[in-house]
Parts: C-alpha cells; structure tokens; sequence
C-alpha cells in the first residue's frame, strides 16, 4: 500500500482526493505537449460547484496540445498527513504534482480564500512569492473576481488575467507553447521575457512591472509601469457573445455545495444594485437563446444524469425570455423526474409564477433579497423593490401552496439608521402575517443577515466598513425584534467581516500580512471552524499595517485607489455619481430601461463599433 492510500484511508472524507469522476477529462501525459493546472482555493465540494472552474477545464481539453487537470485545496488534516509524509499536492486526473505542469492557474473568488491559494503553491512544491520562484518552475496565473483588485496578492503570481478567461485563457496559452517550443523555459531566454510579450496581451496584468507609490500618510498616490510592454491601465476582456455552456460536466463521487447540472443563461446584470461588485464588474449582459439554453440542457442532462438542473445567472428573473425558457424546460424535464431551480429571482410575483412553473410537485421554498428594511435605504442602495412589491411576492407564494421563504438582508451599508434596521423587523412581521393568512402555522420566514463589506469597482469603494459597536448594537435591534414564532434568524459571523474588507481594498503593502499570517497558520479563513485571528493580529502588528486603516478608513473622492489601473470599463466618475445618488436617496433605472451612463458600451465596443449592452 502506498503512503497516499495509508493517508487517504485516515482524512476526512477521502473521497476529495481521489479523482476518477465521470466525465473528468484524463489525456496521454507523455505526448500532450502544454499542461495546464486549474486549482480552486477551497474545499472539493466547494469547488466543484464553480462553474467558472469547469467552463475552463472543457475550454482546454478540448484543444489537442493541450492537457487540463484539476487541483483543490485540502482539508487541515489531509495538509498536515501531506507533509507529514513528504508528499506533494498533486492533480486529481494523473496524481501529478504541481511543479510537473506549465502553467498553473489558481482562482481567486472570495478574499478569505487567499492564504488557501498559497497552502496550494507551497504544498505543490512552489515558493509563495513569486521573486523565490526558480527559472523552470511553472508560470502561475490568477483570474477571477478576486483580480479585479489584484494589489495584496501581486506578490505571489507571475499574472492576472483581468476579465473573462474564455476570452484570453487560449490566447496566452498558445503564447506559452510557443515560448517553450522556442526553448524558454529550458533555454537561455528568461521568464521575464515571456512575461514582456504577455503583458502586450488585452487583459493581462504582469504586477512585476509594475511599481505602487505612497505619500506621507500611506495612502496610494499611483501605480506606475516600469516597462515599455506594460499598459498603463488594464482593460479587462469580456467575451461579446456567451460561447457555447460546457455540457458534460464533471459528476462529483462526494456530495458537492451544489450537486446539480448548472447552465450558465445570461452573464451580467442590469439592476445596477450599488453595493454589488459582480453587477459592475460581469457588464455587460448576454443572454444566451432559448434554443441554445434547451439544447445544452438536454446535452447536460444526458452526459450527467444529474435530477436537478440550475439556471445560473445574477437575476434569472431578468432573462428576456425567461418565461419561454422554463416552460421549455419544465415541459421535457417533468416526464424525466428531473427538476428545475432558479436560484435567483426578483422579489416580485413574477418571479412566484416562474417558481410555480417549475415546482409542480414539492415546493421546497423560495429566496428573495430586499436586503434592506426601509424604502429609504432600498431607494439608496437601489435596490428595486417596494415594501408592496415583498408582500405581493409573500401572498403570491403562500396563497400558492409554499410554507416557507428565506429572505436574505444586510446591516452596515451606506446611511443605514437604527430605524432601518427596526424596519428590517417590522417588514418581516408583514411577511410572517401574510403566511399566517394563508398557510396558518405552518408559514415559515428564514431571515439571514450578513454584513455590509465595500468592494473595489463599487459605488461604495469610498466607503468605510461599519464600526463593532454599531454593528453589535443593530444585531441586537434583529435579534430582540426578531423572536417571533415562525421565524428563523441567522447572521452572519462578524467576525471575519474586518480582514474580507482589508484584503478587499488592500495595496500591494498586504501580502506581506497574507503571506506572515499563512506561516503563522490561517487557512480556511471563511470556515468558522478554521479561522484563526491570533493569526491574523499577529501578522498585522509584524507587518507595520493596520486593517482598520484599509477597512474602516472613508476614501476621498481624489484619492487614488489601489485599483484604479485596473479598468473594468465602468468609469469612475459614474461610480461616483452613484455613491451621490445613495446619499440622496435616489435610485437610478434599471440599464434595459435606458442607458444610464456606465461607461461600458465606450470602453469595450465590438468590432465595428457595435454596442455591448442592451
């Protein structure tokens, strides 16, 4: 028995490690001339529910000279029984380890994954930092939501790829192969020159060539390229048309987060929502054709014999053709048993009625985010919904056979009041009565709060994170209100919430404190059971820097932001006119209803001039 099976016998759940799913994609090793590691910086349940992930993986297996295989990080216990044991982490479809491949790219899409990105890089066999890296060590690359401010993990990758991978992955591979087949990566031409010809590529961000400069109280005054190839902003890459979804998706031999077939029908969102990143930084929508959505779903049905299907989007609801999609739908997959789910939907009875159309049989319960208590601070956030349009959707669901909705809010946002936070309480005593009406005792309103985190690309990138005792004293608003029967509240742990807004509006300054805290043992940091804020304390006070400084501090409107060479096509000034627009309690339309000014259509036109947004 090897040492690999004598600890895979020991770890929890064993089955993360273990490869050999259906569908998983293994090629000749030996004879595949460019090799590609994807690694997922959390658990393998986790991971396999990205869907990002497996558009990737099918993207390049589907190229002959090229072999794509999957990495994700490992349990506390199946690190420590790794090294241990001397072993390598290693990819699930050949078992080869990391410093075997060419290229590995490593996901970034929640700030407390990033200390896990380096538990991969170093259990793989890789320096962290990318300056430790030797000459024939593979280029490591990050993409994701994460590299949207890419500052406090530049240290550790040799690029970013700004934008949507579809767009730019195959493009800078084929760079890759070309570099190694004129000999770069054995023979005299360095990695810095290939890392040169790749900057020049649409989307890639070399932070190397790079420099960050500070004035007298620590704030960014500018970053600055050092050479010639280097841009000196970064657009990122967005593909104008959603090529076709992947459709024989990897089947998990362990139950995943979402153990289903995900179909990707439209990327992008109009609502404009002002404290959401992925509404800014996914612009423009693209929907994908009735036809083209049923297709794949029955390709993905057939390749995977999943019982559930998703229809992945931001708002699902806002699809133009949503209503013929599920009808579609539901009529071939109801006589298969197969069933439907739209994890987004508008708070409003339209979306009750897609519900409705998809869930003939057991009506499991439904989710819809007002996120706010009051009309005021809706209107500020801008945040489409009414208190009229919340109990429609209400008296629509339980008049129509469902005893439960979850109803998700956020404490901490701009302007927010106590009395906001106590309509949070009197607005969810509306829901309950409703419920009550129709479905007696039965009637069930989950509440989960989390707490409010300013994003970089936002309206509110200027402002600061909530400080602990108003966001203890409003907690304590919901939890006294909240006691009533029939009600279920849940929030989210604050405590992390300081170290998600630091690593978010970072500079370059706090990877010293990701990579110290990583040595000092923080992993898993968005796992209560994991996370280790002595960890963190420490790291910070080693480092000279303070969270609270990039958490907590209000941005001016001149400052300079870490970000800001970093461009998604939205200007800044419309970001700004927004964050003006909430202090005044004023909500701006949705974009299908007119444009109103983003910047995107100017900044990332098709060929020919030919507008992106609808």
């Amino acid at each position: 028995m090897s040492d690999l099976e004598v600890i895979l016998r020991e770890v929890e759940k064993p089955g993360r490690y273990t490869g050999g799913e259906w569908n998983s994609v293994v090629k000749d090793w030996a004879s595949t001339p460019v090799k590609v590691a994807l690694a997922y910086p959390d658990t393998y349940e986790i991971g396999m529910s990205n869907l990002g992930l497996m558009i990737l993986y099918d993207i390049l297996n589907r190229q002959p000279d090229i072999l794509c295989e999957r990495v994700y990080a490992p349990w506390l216990d199946m690190e420590a029984r790794l090294r241990e044991a001397r072993l390598p982490l290693y990819s699930l479809e050949t078992g080869h380890a990391l410093t075997d491949f060419d290229i590995v790219g490593i996901s970034l899409p929640y700030e407390l994954n990033y200390t896990n990105a380096l538990t991969i890089l170093s259990l793989g066999g890789l320096a962290p930092l990318a300056a430790e890296r030797r000459a024939e060590d593979p280029l490591v690359i990050a993409g994701g939501s994460g590299a949207y401010n890419p500052e406090p993990m530049a240290a550790f990758f040799d690029l970013f790829v700004i934008g949507e991978g579809e767009e730019v992955l195959l493009e800078l591979v084929r760079l890759y192969a070309d570099w190694k087949r004129s000999g770069g990566a054995t023979g005299p031409r360095p990695k810095a020159d290939f890392l040169r010809q790749a900057a020049r590529i649409g989307g890639i961000y070399v932070p190397s060539f790079y420099a960050a400069e500070y004035d007298a109280e620590g704030r960014v005054k500018r970053t600055v390229p050092l050479v010639p190839e280097a841009p000196a902003r970064v657009v990122k890459r967005v593909v104008p048309a959603l090529p076709p979804p992947p459709t024989r998706l990897i089947v998990p031999y362990i139950q995943a987060v979402h153990d289903r077939a995900m179909l990707e029908i439209q990327r992008g969102c109009t609502q404009g929502c002002r404290f959401c990143q992925a509404s800014t930084i996914y612009r423009p929508v693209r929907e994908r054709t009735v036809d083209e959505i049923v297709r794949a779903a029955d390709e993905m049905l057939l390749a995977t014999g999943h019982e559930e299907i998703s229809l992945v989007s931001l708002s699902s609801s806002d699809h133009s053709h949503i209503e013929e999609v599920v009808r579609a739908l539901a009529e071939r997959c109801a006589p298969k048993g197969v069933s439907i789910s739209l994890p987004s939907l508008r708070a409003d009875a339209f979306s009750v009625r897609l519900a409705e159309m998809v869930q003939t049989t057991r009506k499991t319960g439904l989710t819809f985010a007002p996120e706010a208590g009051s009309q005021r601070l809706r209107d500020a956030i801008n945040k489409k919904v009414s208190e009229e349009d919340l109990l429609r959707t209400a008296e629509a669901a339980f008049s129509t056979g469902w005893n439960r909705i979850k109803l998700y809010f956020m404490v901490g946002q701009p302007t927010e009041t106590d009395e906001d936070v106590e309509a949070i309480v009197d607005l969810v005593k509306k829901v309950v009565a409703v419920g009550r009406r129709y479905r007696g005792g039965r009637a069930q309103v989950s509440v989960s709060v989390a707490t409010f985190v300013p994003k970089p690309h936002t309206p509110f990138q200027w402002e600061p994170l909530v400080d602990d005792e108003t966001l203890r004293r409003r907690l304590e608003i919901l939890r006294r209100g909240l006691r009533v029967k029939g009600v279920e509240f849940s929030w989210h742990d604050p405590g992390t919430t300081l170290l998600e807004a630091a690593l978010s509006r970072g500079d370059r300054r706090v990877a010293d404190v990701i990579y110290r805290a990583w040595q000092l043992g923080a992993r898993f940091d968005a796992w209560g059971d994991a996370y280790r804020p002595e960890a963190w304390e420490q790291a910070w006070r080693e480092c000279g820097l303070s969270p609270e400084f990039y958490g907590r501090r209000p941005r001016d409107r001149d400052e300079a932001l870490p970000w800001d060479h970093i461009d998604i096509g939205v200007r800044k000034e419309f970001l700004w006119r927004e964050a003006e627009r909430c202090r005044a309690a004023m909500p701006t339309p949705d974009c299908r209803e007119g444009c109103v000014g983003c910047g995107v259509n100017a900044a990332l036109p098709l060929a020919g001039g030919t507008a992106l947004c609808p």
